[in-house]
């Protein structure tokens, strides 16, 4: 304040000082201007007055005076003005001092006028280096040589003077912003910032921002971000872009009332609103959207973020297509269901155990009978908690060793159960975890107690015959070699005996089944009786096998006699009187085999030795025998080959009406007969054969055979005649041969009206239901059905009764003896008779003479076959009967 006060008061002494001296200089005028009444004018200029001269010094010195206060007043406020300039500049560059920016000027003509210290400070610079004849041209050069400044003064300045600036990266690391402005007098400032920090803040934010870009566009999740306040989005990842199949360009900026479809759209919206509405702003749900055409399920969780001062600001979606998820979460849950029923349903009891505290985890129904409890009751329990001491220590032990094993362990072991004690099958497994320790113990406990006893059952069923409870064939073979190793060497000798009941097959035919069974029960027992202890067996059907230590064959002939003496005697079945007998076959060890095999199969041998002399009779193995066997199994292996190689042919024999005559005997069909051709021993007898084929099954492929030849053959006749076919019993036992029957007729073409198939009473013998039911439905197809051999079997007339046949053939054993036997004269006519009752036609087999041609024209017999008809031969012999070639047909019946 005394600083003001003090030049205050300089400015006004300096005014005082100028008013004084003008006061003093007026005063003289107004003196004499006063006093002008009183003088009178001067006469003349030059006299002297000296009050003029004092008034005029005194004037003049207050002119000077007054001069010289308005000099010293000008000098005063000049000052004043230096003062307030220094002042002002002083004051500006202090303010530019104090920038945080660098700061340069220049004048009009390029000369630097100003720098501030940040200038300096950023670039390094001293003011001795800037002096104030410098142009910013000549900065710019220094900066150059000094290797700040890479590009020239016209690019800096060119770069410098753009909106944005120019960014000057300096040696040390420095990043400064440099920008230029124009002067309005011409010259310019240029303003210089180090931006180092804010320039690597930049990168780094970029690189953040980048990275950050980067991860969520490898987010297999769909991320998008949108703003609140419009519901615009504004960010959506490469997932999101894949999942909508729009690109994210399309996205930003837009809602999504102009994305999607209305529904969509609202269901997307509406989980916004709840995001918003929660009060930690996180929302998840699920929700249904269209995409492309198709309904997908996508799982959303919705985070509302909020700025500096708490207050939401965008919205950040996170969300993911679970349409494929949902559907293996139902499959999943179905199969889970799925497996919980098997288990609940499996055979077996399950129980599965945590190994670290023995607890149970799951156990199902089936387990129940073990735990006798609930299985909701053992969960989270120990065998400890559910058994009592002695069977939960024998439990634990058990589940100790399984876990030791670390592998399967089984056994069985008996367990109280409410249906008393029983055998269960315990398997133990253990399931190890990642680090290959024990976690998990599955047990299974199943029932064996029935399996064992049938097991126990069957052990002795597969060496004992189910019937008669004897040993069969298996264990007499079995004691048949430790015979011959308790023998062997000794020169001991026992016989084998292989007995065949005489009879059985009729027993069955006329009593049944259930009595041919009682029977062999009897049997049985009879031979046991007569072995006294041996060792007997029952071999097959009606066969029976026994072993009789002693002299042979003295022994085993006179076992032989008694066993025949012991089954002559009559059966007392069901009230019902049975005879029966044995034929016996014999071998001897060691002359007739050294090996169980070759003896059972010798005393067979001599078995078919003694049946085909007669029933009832013994015979005792001779080597010869094995010759025939051999012989036997040789046209046997020859046989099964023979079709395959072309050696079976069919020959046919003519059916005619009966007349009295060969001529006047129109012939109606024939009968196909096989006949086999060896390459060897040439024409082999059907008698041999056909037999051995029946044995050994051949003969259901042998009858296919003769059915599709006989049927394709027929077909072929200009004349449309009959064709019989015989069939076996066994092809009514194996195969579908009503199948095979219409199978043929459609691929051959024969009409089924043409074919006539033979049947003999051992079709409906062995299993009369079946067997009927199979005539019934081949009847169906439209074939004709006759029985062959009327009359040799015992159960014929029920056959009739039972089953429309269209055709009964006479068997030749009563044809033969017609002229010779009377008795057969009367079956016959009895025959005839019967048939024609029955309307049924009648064949007469075997008719080789003219006498019982004229006999059965005589009687009304339908039709005649035999040797007197026509032979067998093949087809091409009686051409003229089937209307091919009419000059064959006479030498042809002549050679009948």
């Amino acid at each position: 304040m005394a600083g003001k006060f003090g030049r205050a008061g300089c400015r006004i002494s300096v005014l005082a000082l100028a008013v004084t001296c003008l006061a003093a200089g007026v005063a003289p005028f107004e003196a004499a201007w006063g006093m002008s009444g009183q003088f009178l004018p001067l006469s003349s200029v030059g006299a002297f007055d000296p009050g003029v001269f004092w008034e005029t010094l005194i004037g003049a010195v207050v002119a000077c005076s007054f001069l010289l206060a308005v000099v010293l007043s000008a000098y005063s406020a000049m000052r004043r003005l230096a003062r307030s300039k220094l002042r002002r500049d002083a004051f500006i560059s202090s303010a530019l001092n104090n920038l945080s920016q660098g700061v340069m000027m220049t004048d009009a003509q390029d000369r630097v006028v100003f720098c501030n210290d940040r200038f300096y400070e950023i670039y390094g610079l001293s003011r001795a280096d800037v002096t104030s004849k410098m142009t910013g041209r000549e900065w710019i050069e220094l900066g150059r040589r000094r290797g700040q400044i890479s590009v020239t003064a016209e690019e800096l300045k060119r770069l410098a003077f753009r909106p944005e600036g120019f960014i000057l990266e300096l040696p040390d690391g420095k990043s400064v912003v440099q920008k230029f402005f124009r002067m309005p007098n011409g010259g310019g400032i240029g303003l210089h910032e180090d931006c180092t920090v804010q320039r690597k803040l930049s990168q780094q934010l970029a690189s953040t921002k980048q990275f950050l870009e980067s991860v969520l566009d490898n987010v297999p999740v769909c991320v998008a971000a949108k703003s609140i306040e419009d519901g615009s989005y504004i960010f959506a990842n490469s997932a999101y872009e894949n999942f909508w199949q729009f690109s994210r360009d399309s996205v930003v900026g837009k809602r999504a009332s102009e994305l999607f479809d209305e529904g969509s759209a609202a269901k997307i919206e509406a989980a916004d609103r709840g995001a918003l509405g929660s009060g930690d702003g996180l929302f998840h749900n699920e929700f249904e959207v269209e995409r492309c055409g198709e309904k997908r399920l996508v799982a959303s969780t919705r985070i509302v973020a909020r700025n500096a001062n708490g207050q939401p600001e965008f919205l950040l979606i996170l969300f993911e297509d679970v349409t494929e998820r949902q559907q293996l979460s139902r499959e999943l849950e179905n199969t889970k269901k799925f497996l919980e029923l098997v288990v609940d349903n499996v055979p077996v009891s399950l129980i599965v155990e945590r190994v670290s505290d023995g607890k149970y985890l799951l156990a199902n129904r089936s387990a129940e009978v073990i735990l006798n409890r609930r299985r909701e009751e053992v969960t989270g329990l120990t065998a400890a908690d559910i058994f009592n001491p002695r069977e939960a220590r024998l439990i634990i032990a058990r589940d100790e060793a399984a876990i030791k094993k670390r592998g399967l362990l089984a056994e069985e072991h008996p367990i109280s159960t409410k249906d008393g004690l029983r055998l269960f099958l315990t398997r133990r497994v253990t399931l190890l975890d990642d680090g290959g320790d024990p976690q998990y113990l599955i047990k299974t406990y199943e029932d064996v107690t029935d399996r064992r006893q049938t097991e126990s059952r069957m052990a002795h069923m597969a060496y004992h015959d189910g019937l008669t409870d004897l040993p069969n064939r298996a264990a007499f073979l079995q004691a048949l070699a430790q015979m011959i190793e308790a023998c062997e060497g000794s020169g001991e000798e026992f016989a084998v005996l292989s007995v065949d009941l005489d009879g059985l097959k009729e027993i069955n035919d006329v009593f049944g089944h259930a009595t041919g069974d009682k029977v062999l029960i009897e049997v049985a027992n009879r031979i046991q009786v007569v072995a006294r202890g041996g060792v007997v067996a029952r071999l097959s059907g009606d066969e029976f096998g026994l072993i009789i230590d002693g002299k042979q064959p003295e022994a085993g002939i006179a076992l032989a006699r008694q066993l025949a003496e012991a089954m002559g005697r009559e059966f007392q079945i069901d009230g019902r009187s049975v005879r029966t007998g044995v034929t016996t076959g014999i071998a001897v060890f060691p002359h007739n085999g050294q090996d169980a095999a070759s003896l059972l199969a010798n005393a067979g041998a001599a078995l078919f030795r003694a049946k085909a002399k007669s029933r009832g009779t013994i015979s005792v193995y001779e080597p010869e025998m094995d010759q025939q066997i051999r012989d036997r199994r040789v046209l046997h292996q020859d046989l099964s080959g023979a079709i395959r190689n072309g050696e079976l042919s069919l020959y046919f024999q003519p059916q005619a009406i009966s007349g009295q005559t060969v001529d006047s005997s129109e012939i109606i069909g024939f009968e196909a007969l096989v006949r086999w051709l060896h390459p060897v021993r040439g024409f082999v007898p059907p008698v041999n054969f056909i037999p051995l084929a029946e044995e050994s099954g051949l003969i259901v492929e042998m009858g296919e055979w003769i059915l599709r030849e006989a049927c394709k053959e027929a077909a072929s006749w200009p004349k449309p005649l009959q064709i019989a076919v015989n069939l076996s019993p066994a092809q009514f036992m194996h195969g579908d041969l009503v199948g095979l029957v219409h199978s043929i007729l459609l691929e051959t073409g024969l009409a089924p009206g043409r074919l006539e198939l033979e049947i003999t009473e051992g079709v409906l013998i062995e299993d009369f239901d079946r067997g009927l039911a199979l005539l019934r439905r081949l009847k169906a197809l439209g074939v004709r059905v006759s029985m062959d051999d009327f009359g040799s079997g015992y159960s014929s007339l029920s056959y009739l009764q039972a089953f429309p046949f269209d055709k009964i053939k006479i068997d030749r054993d009563f044809v033969l003896n017609l002229g010779r036997n009377p008795q057969s004269a009367a079956i016959v006519r009895a025959v005839i008779g019967l048939g024609h009752g029955l309307d049924m036609s009648i064949v007469a087999e075997g008719v080789e003479t003219q006498e019982q041609l004229s006999f059965l024209a005589d009687q009304g017999c339908d039709a005649v076959q035999g040797y007197f008809i026509g032979k067998p031969l093949p087809i091409t012999q009686y051409s003229g009967l089937i209307g091919r070639d009419g000059k064959v047909l006479e030498p042809v019946r002549k050679t009948g």
